[in-house]
């Protein structure tokens, strides 16, 4: 069965809004866990706009030996106040997967992925360093994209693909030739020898559709629309809800 990743970016970003601990991160993961989740997501950011560093080892702790633990952040961003950069934290905690992402403090929320042709040069020493820690190491990608095979050279053993186009044509109705390029950018990195991730904008309504279209789709990190729909059904009836997708 496809992995379900809960990315608990946005109890974050509620707790912050308000200040103190409520709602607390390790209450939400023991609730997705329990609800039988293989694995959770953050994604740390520099201006630590939502999970912190502190959550990142709370978190670390707390998942051990339970589920799969997966990063997400731009491997450039270095250190900046309590932030001490995504290879530190890497090196502090030891996540299952760190999934590399191009984005910067000017985007709202990740919005493309990286150019694995132009940019393999620049992700070798990187991915290279996260490999010596033990994480399998993913990297955020468009569809459409290439250098496949160069990205297995260097060590890179996942993709995952950024489906918010996908999730956008769904919305409007029609999203038929998203599918199509998806599948074959799948399709592509699995004859390469990498697995395939996949996630942004899924939800309940659209994921299904998604997975029929992607063989051997490895794993999905969904966090807004499942965080969404869980104040609305509840946070474990939610998780349990695209576990039931999935099968």
């Amino acid at each position: 069965m496809t992995l379900l990743s809960v990315n608990l970016n946005k109890i974050a970003v509620l707790r912050n809004s308000r200040g103190g601990d409520e709602p607390d991160i390790a209450t939400a993961a023991n609730c997705c866990i329990d609800a039988g989740c293989g694995g959770l997501t953050v994604h740390p950011r520099p201006d630590m706009r939502h999970v912190t560093p502190d959550d990142v080892r709370t978190l670390a702790g707390l998942l051990r030996g339970r589920v799969e633990y997966n990063i997400e952040g731009n491997p450039f961003a270095g250190p900046r106040g309590a932030y001490p950069g995504l290879l530190e934290l890497a090196r502090e905690v030891r996540p299952t997967q760190v999934t590399l992402v191009p984005d910067s403090d000017a985007q709202i929320t990740s919005d493309h992925g990286f150019d694995l042709t132009r940019d393999i040069d620049t992700l070798k020493p990187v991915v290279a360093a996260f490999r010596e820690l033990g994480c399998r190491v993913s990297v955020f990608v468009d569809a459409g994209g290439n250098g496949f095979e160069s990205a297995k050279a260097i060590g890179i053993q996942r993709i995952e693909l950024y489906t918010g186009p996908y999730a956008k044509a769904f919305h409007d109705g029609d999203a038929r030739a998203e599918l199509a390029a998806f599948a074959d950018t799948a399709r592509r990195a699995q004859q390469a020898g990498l697995a395939v991730n996949a996630g942004h904008d899924l939800s309940q309504a659209n994921l299904g559709t998604f997975k029929a279209a992607i063989p051997g789709l490895a794993e999905v990190s969904i966090g807004h629309a499942l965080i969404s729909e869980a104040l609305y059904q509840g946070l474990a009836n939610t998780v349990r809800a695209y576990l039931d997708i999935l099968k």
